[in-house]
């Protein structure tokens, strides 16, 4: 195989697409990655991927770094990387990984934005009087129930539902399977479309959720509705399916205080990625707090 940059990072690419399942948004994220670090080594011309060592991904960092790029986003970039090399070791012969040991400035957390209990409750509450909104009643209640992904919303199908059981299975990150509960108020969304579903639904078609005109619906279709209702609704925010996963995992948090389940829930494979929501939830009670205790109240 050619030793180009490109044509090993669409080797790589490919290996996490088919080996790793990774879904074509992080292989378009990882390409994008990528092509930075490749715009580097052009600016540079004198090394070559093999010479490349451990300051020179220092250089491309700091320089990434002083353009404005956050620590977060700095630290993805150098995860693409690291994970780039490492195939090229176990596939290319390269001998040695340029990113280990690597640390990128850090910059505070970027907390995710959750409705409250109140918004989300104006959200979902509207009439179901034809079959669109039927559709769209169970796919907001669906979100907001079980904590999905759009992604993972996307690619339901009726059999992953469990009724008796009130759970529904869900095909993660990864390619790994979950089994999450749904709540009451979505089991009643989902009767109800399921009854419309059968009215429209076109031969060989299997998704869950369905176009008007029978077709299966595309993630972007179920963004755009649900930003729509929003708007229709009166809530002024850009609200997006995972702000209604992010609303979930605070609202369960703040009512339970169990952080391991919330996690299961959730589908993270790392318990760091659900303790964000610890900081949703101080926020909560600092908010509590300032408003209702005797000392906090701030004198005129």
């Amino acid at each position: 195989m050619s030793d180009k940059p490109e044509v090993l990072a669409t080797s790589f690419l490919r290996h996490l697409t088919h080996e790793r399942c990774l879904s074509p948004h992080t292989s378009t994220s990882y390409a994008r990655d990528l092509r930075v670090f490749f715009a580097f080594l052009k600016q540079r011309n004198d090394i070559t991927l093999k010479q490349v060592q451990s300051p020179h991904i220092r250089q491309v960092i700091m320089q990434l770094h002083s353009k404005g790029l956050s620590g977060r986003s700095l630290a993805r970039m150098l995860s693409t990387w690291r994970g780039f090399y490492k195939y090229l070791i176990r596939d290319h012969q390269f001998t040695h990984n340029p990113c280990s040991g690597i640390r990128v400035p850090k910059s505070s957390p970027k907390l995710p934005h959750a409705l409250s209990p109140d918004e989300t409750a104006q959200l979902l509450e509207f009439s179901t009087d034809n079959i669109l909104t039927t559709r769209d009643s169970a796919i907001l209640e669906l979100f907001y129930s079980s904590g999905l992904r759009l992604a993972e919303l996307a690619q339901l199908i009726p059999s992953d539902i469990d009724f008796p059981d009130a759970t529904i299975r869900v095909l993660g990150k990864g390619g790994k399977t979950r089994i999450v509960p749904i709540g009451k108020f979505a089991i009643q969304a989902l009767h109800a479309w399921l009854k419309q579903r059968a009215l429209i639904i076109k031969p060989d078609v299997t998704s869950l959720f369905l176009s008007r005109r029978g077709d299966a619906m595309s993630a972007r279709t179920i963004s755009h509705r649900l930003k729509n209702r929003a708007r229709q609704q009166g809530i002024n925010q850009n609200v997006h399916p995972h702000m209604l996963r992010h609303s979930f995992a605070s609202h369960l948090l703040q009512s339970s205080g169990d952080l391991r389940a919330v996690q299961e829930l959730l589908g993270h494979a790392h318990i760091t990625s659900t303790q964000v929501y610890t900081h949703l939830d101080f926020q909560h009670l600092t908010q509590v707090y300032d408003s209702a205790h005797p000392r906090a109240k701030k004198k005129g």
